[in-house]
């Protein structure tokens, strides 16, 4: 026969086992919950291309705290980030630096996605080069309708005409030394992945249809900024060389999200799983993008990234 008071301890002692349970239980709960909530908040891409000046850097040419967090958080989440760029190599390294690419990984798409360089070790998958009979040709244009011409030797910007506002231009991007040349054509190192013309965005526009009309048919010719004509060996682009990169790394392009403000952005912005537009893209950028984050200078990477996570 079971007594009141034996009734009352059995509850207090079940009552006290199930306060126990449940305190477990919900500890557990919670811990799912809470990596539920984290997993939730990554970032659905798993690789994340960025143009560098006028998307990832701001008008100091450097990338904000605020910005490069957001980068090593995603990161560290399992992103591969790529640099893609039409600097060359030795202009992006400092951006890769900041990121720490060397110890996390990454890659580096330099001359607009002429080569394509592993960020941790330093080996180069893929280059490409002008061909050498196109050379005498464009040095030839340059000279006759008074535009600055330019090459890169290792950490220097070689020219005719160092001078030239928009050659001042491409050095402060770079943090790379102007050196004046006599003749270009005898300073090149030899087989160039990529020439640059300047000029006011007038004379770049006219350059650009002239110049495809005469070797349009051996390279490539594009402007990636108005005073800025790209002189690069033809089918090379920002898409193409991340496909590349991207089949080598075992990654659709579904699986990317890419940031760009530039007209050499568009490629790859339409390539892209998720193709992001800065504010202050041109306008046929953002007309072709998929979302338009904020600007460089308001941390629009960021923006964008932290939007996606809470998808």
């Amino acid at each position: 026969m079971t007594t009141f008071l034996g009734t009352k301890l059995a509850k207090i002692h079940f009552t006290s086992h199930f306060s126990e349970y449940y305190c477990i239980f919900a500890r557990i709960k919670n811990k799912e919950s809470h990596r539920t909530m984290e997993k939730a908040k990554q970032i659905p891409y798993r690789a994340i291309a960025l143009d560098l000046d006028g998307t990832l850097t701001n008008h100091e040419k450097v990338v904000t705290p605020k910005t490069r967090e957001a980068l090593l958080k995603a990161a560290s989440e399992g992103a591969v980030i790529i640099l893609a760029s039409g600097r060359p190599t030795y202009g992006i390294e400092p951006v890769a630096e900041c990121l720490e690419l060397q110890k996390r990984g990454g890659y580096i798409l330099s001359y607009n996605g002429g080569n394509i360089v592993n960020a941790q070790t330093g080996e180069k998958l893929f280059t490409q080069f002008l061909p050498d009979e196109v050379i005498p040709v464009l040095y030839k244009y340059a000279r006759e309708k008074n535009h600055a011409l330019l090459g890169y030797a290792g950490n220097e910007i070689i020219t005719e005409m160092p001078d030239d506002q928009y050659v001042k231009e491409e050095s402060r991007i770079n943090k790379m030394n102007i050196r004046k040349v006599e003749n270009l054509m005898d300073a090149l190192e030899p087989h160039p992945t990529k020439l640059l013309m300047t000029g006011d965005p007038s004379d770049m526009l006219k350059a650009e249809q002239e110049l495809l009309d005469m070797v349009g048919d051996k390279m490539d010719v594009f402007r990636s900024a108005p005073f800025f004509l790209e002189l690069v060996p033809k089918g090379i682009d920002k898409a193409k060389s991340l496909l590349r990169l991207l089949a080598k790394i075992n990654l659709p392009p579904a699986d990317m999200i890419a940031f760009g403000d530039g007209y050499n952005d568009l490629s790859m912005l339409k390539l892209a799983g998720m193709g992001v537009a800065m504010q202050n893209a041109a306008p046929e950028v953002r007309a072709e993008a998929d979302y338009i984050t904020l600007s460089n200078e308001e941390d629009g990477v960021a923006a964008a990234l932290e939007h996606f996570c809470k998808k």
